[in-house]
């Protein structure tokens, strides 16, 4: 099989995009949607978890595909997983309690964990070296895009009724042809796990996976607060809702696109300390403005900042996971991916019962400054430190 052919490219990269098309599609529907179940027992909290809760289902799943995968091959479980994809993403077009809803976006989360497992490690066993390196930023740059349209299509259907959104998860269907036609199982994936002794990852491998999951509690808050704090400040379209949602993925898919180039330039641990900084102004933003143009800034620097720490966590991980454990690497750097994305609410949203909003965000603000700092002297200190230049 050639790798390179645009049909193999294509298909990899639109599957990748069910995946965050599959936790903020919906975002611009919150509002709504929660004044359906207002007078249901926690309501408003069951709506706010169902943007979420798919994540903890990724991160459950995820962790077990990838082992999964290392003994059977990459491709056997591709194909449910799209189908089912689509029947658990719909459930809120179809289904009237909020807790079917929430076993509905549970099988959405299943299915995300085992595609984003296997398309991640796909990337890994195609690619090598710069062409990996390029390829990964070009993954999270059309996983950026998707969302952007997803999501702004999200908040003109929102427009139209709050089920409506729900329905787009129907995109994984079309899908389904293209990986049984251009996706080959590598032939290394299957046979290594005979020719080749247990092998273990560099410790350094945990501190991706916390890093990881620490940029989503924090970054997921965004689009979980975000709608209700535009609505606060007069913002009363659902459209306008969308579009600033969907901006944090376009310039997140700016930053992916140059982000080969920028991996010339600087370490892994310099590109994290730069994301940082990022998410840092972002939250700022939002902290010291109380307008949409300030709310756009911010959306700003945080895609700027995603888009480059995510691909930044995957070439790590695949540069440093052996082949033989490869597909249990990646499992486990998207259940930490994901586990963030779920604990984000109730982590970050019952200091809301204490501090307002713009003080959350400051205090966000500040907390990833230092952490931006300490990654950028941690490489002063150590420039040549091994497996984590």
């Amino acid at each position: 099989m050639n790798s390179e052919t645009w049909q193999v490219k294509a298909t990899i990269l639109l599957v990748s995009s069910l995946t965050i098309m599959s936790m903020i599609t919906i975002s611009a529907s919150l509002p709504d949607m929660t004044k359906t179940f207002e007078l249901q027992p926690n309501g408003a909290a069951l709506v706010k978890l169902s943007l979420s809760f798919p994540g903890l289902f990724i991160a459950l799943s995820a962790i077990i595909a990838g082992i999964i995968i290392d003994k059977i091959g990459r491709l056997k479980l591709l194909g449910a997983a799209l189908i089912f994809y689509a029947i658990g993403g719909t459930s809120g077009y179809y289904l009237n309690d909020i807790y079917l809803i929430l076993a509905g976006r549970a099988l959405l989360g299943i299915c995300v964990g085992i595609t984003m497992t296997i398309v991640t490690t796909l990337v890994a066993d195609y690619y090598q070296g710069k062409a990996r390196q390029k390829f990964a930023g070009l993954q999270i740059a059309v996983m950026s895009i998707g969302g952007i349209i997803f999501i702004t299509l999200g908040g003109v259907l929102a427009d139209i009724g709050w089920r409506v959104p729900f329905l787009l998860y129907l995109f994984s269907l079309l899908l389904l042809p293209a990986t049984y036609l251009f996706l080959k199982e590598p032939v290394t994936s299957v046979n290594v796990q005979k020719i080749s002794e247990p092998k273990k990852s560099p410790a350094i491998i945990w501190l991706v996976f916390g890093n990881v999951m620490l940029i989503w509690i924090i970054f997921f808050i965004i689009p979980v607060q975000i709608p209700f704090y535009l609505k606060s400040i007069g913002i009363e379209k659902n459209s306008l809702i969308g579009i600033a949602v969907a901006s944090a993925t376009f310039f997140s898919a700016i930053s992916s696109f140059s982000f080969s180039r920028i991996k010339d330039m600087f370490g892994f641990r310099q590109i994290f300390g730069i994301g940082y900084i990022l998410l840092a102004l972002a939250f700022l933003s939002f902290a010291f403005g109380n307008s949409y143009s300030m709310v756009l800034l911010g959306m700003l620097f945080g895609g700027l900042g995603m888009g480059l720490m995510i691909p930044n966590a995957n070439v790590w991980v695949m540069q440093l996971a052996p082949l033989e454990i490869r597909g249990r690497e990646i499992g486990r750097l998207t259940t930490f991916w994901f586990m963030g994305q779920f604990l984000s609410p109730i982590v970050l949203l019952p200091f809301l019962d204490y501090f307002t909003q713009a003080q959350l965000f400051y205090g966000l603000g500040i907390i990833l400054f230092v952490v931006g700092f300490l990654f950028i002297l941690w490489y002063w200190s150590q420039p040549s430190l091994k497996s984590a230049n």
